[in-house]
């Protein structure tokens, strides 16, 4: 087979539609307001956490806080509901209950759960932000021989030396104040205004023996050699807005690289893009969850801000995001708390975040055991620090979803003498407790300006993610696991 063929061969229809999502998402309020976009589009029911909430069997509603974090979820219309009051009625398999009552003649279908936990969630988890650089309040700095910076801080553990020399750009959200309100907007420069430049290898003759930026001087970004002055940047922000200055109250601004990503390699086996870690995740389980889902279970899609600065935060998976939501929709099906702590019991949490693949010029750093390839598959990752929530009992519920749907998957662990990171599982778990295992793409360059992954690999996650909601995992404690 030729190079040509071989190319032509391989899946870069979802690899694409990634690159797109992840075009429209330079920060985390702009992956939630994608993924908003997306639910919208395909009917779901926006919710404020400021209203009531009235849910309903077969029904498909989304929620979010901070305008960076989104849970989304599908309640399946075969789920044992109770009545919703004296007006309405509840289709449980072939019975129908009003007042908490079956009809004379129905019953639950014999398929239907055994008595237990009276319904569960099937949840994914990933995270909208991404390592880079914020501006600060004040955030021009003016230096030596005309030159205008801006004043940033280190956002998350981005590898610093990949931001040099790369024309960059502003995004992130702006309130702008017009009379007594005071609103949230997106901003986006959609062209390059600021570039972080190296020093020449002629002023710093070691350069290449070792490199170790000074964030607090080195990595200022130019924003002008001199067309500029202070107040320049408040004039570009407004003017992408259509408003003055004036009416800008406050900025979360974030140094961006808009380089549109790609698919590359000799038979299309590369993608390459800013922000790979964690959106090729958010996107792939945000499809499988669009498009998978059974009829006995809540399907939901978690979608949390702040991963890469610990995610301590309101609107964190260490917040009370996903617990918040989770108890409003149990009540607003007509549960109890006991019911509800009986579903988490039975549910089950796929917490994505891509992983590390084995790199081609230190495969020594990998363990040997466990080095995911890339196009290899979704990666399970396990850590006996517990850094990832995955042990025997989750491993052997999502692998063998996978291996009953034919979808490859792959192993990650630490080499041994290292620690690793962290990400959502056991962290959500804090707040809402339940079994979960850690999985992702494997990827190279991990949190670099520029991350390299599989293309094929975009296409198997949402396999495997799909393949997961699409079966009824009816979980009894640690004890068994049925898949139906």
């Amino acid at each position: 087979m030729s190079f040509a063929a071989k190319a032509a061969t391989s899946s870069t229809t979802a690899a694409e539609d990634l690159l797109d999502f992840i075009a429209e998402s330079p920060t985390m309020f702009h992956s939630a307001a994608a993924i908003r976009a997306r639910l919208d589009a395909a009917g779901f029911i926006y919710l404020s956490e400021g209203a009531a909430w009235e849910v309903r069997p077969g029904g498909s509603y989304y929620t979010q806080r901070n305008g960076s974090s989104i849970v989304a979820w599908r309640v399946g219309e075969r789920v044992a509901f109770p009545a919703f009051g004296p007006d309405s009625a509840a289709q449980v398999g072939s019975a129908t209950r009003v007042d908490g009552a079956a009809q004379s003649g129905s019953a639950p279908a014999a398929s239907d759960p055994a008595p237990g936990a009276p319904y569960h969630f099937q949840l994914t988890a990933s995270h909208s932000d991404s390592p880079c650089f914020k501006v600060k309040t004040n955030g021009e700095l003016e230096s030596p021989a005309g030159y205008l910076r801006l004043d940033t801080e280190a956002y998350g553990g981005m590898m610093d030396y990949t931001w040099f020399d790369r024309p960059l750009s502003l995004a992130g959200r702006v309130l702008v104040r017009e009379g007594a309100r005071i609103e949230s907007r997106l901003v986006a420069l959609n062209r390059d205004v600021a570039l972080i430049p190296s020093l020449a290898i002629h002023m710093d003759g070691g350069v290449n023996k070792g490199f170790a930026p000074n964030r607090a001087s080195d990595l200022f970004p130019l924003l002008s050699a001199g067309d500029l002055a202070s107040g320049s940047l408040d004039m570009i922000v407004a003017d992408a807005l259509e408003i003055e200055p004036s009416h800008i109250v406050a900025r979360d601004l974030f140094l961006v690289n808009r380089e549109r990503g790609r698919v590359w390699g000799v038979t299309g086996e590369f993608i390459s893009s800013p922000r790979l870690d964690d959106l090729m995740c958010a996107y792939t389980s945000l499809v499988a969850f669009m498009n998978g889902g059974n009829e006995r279970t809540v399907s939901v899609y978690a979608c949390f801000d702040n991963e890469e600065v610990g995610s301590e935060t309101k609107q964190g998976a260490a917040s009370t995001l996903l617990a918040d939501t989770l108890s409003r929709v149990n009540a607003a099906l007509g549960f109890g708390p006991e019911d509800y702590v009986r579903a988490l019991s039975a549910s089950m949490l796929v917490s994505c975040d891509n992983a590390h693949a084995q790199h081609p010029a230190h495969p020594e750093l990998a363990d040997g055991l466990h080095a995911p390839q890339m196009n290899g598959g979704i990666v399970v990752k396990e850590a006996a620090n517990q850094h990832y929530c995955t042990d025997a009992f989750s491993r052997a519920a999502f692998t063998a979803v996978l291996d009953d749907a034919e979808v490859p998957h792959q192993a990650f662990a630490n080499r041994s003498d290292k620690a690793g990171g962290s990400t959502l599982g056991n962290i959500s778990n804090m707040q809402v407790s339940v079994h979960g295992v850690d999985v992702g793409c494997a990827q190279l360059s991990m949190h670099s300006c520029n991350e390299t992954a599989g293309a094929r690999d975009v296409d198997l996650a949402i396999e495997a993610l799909t393949a997961f909601y699409d079966t009824d995992i009816r979980i009894d404690g640690a004890d068994s696991i049925e898949l139906c």
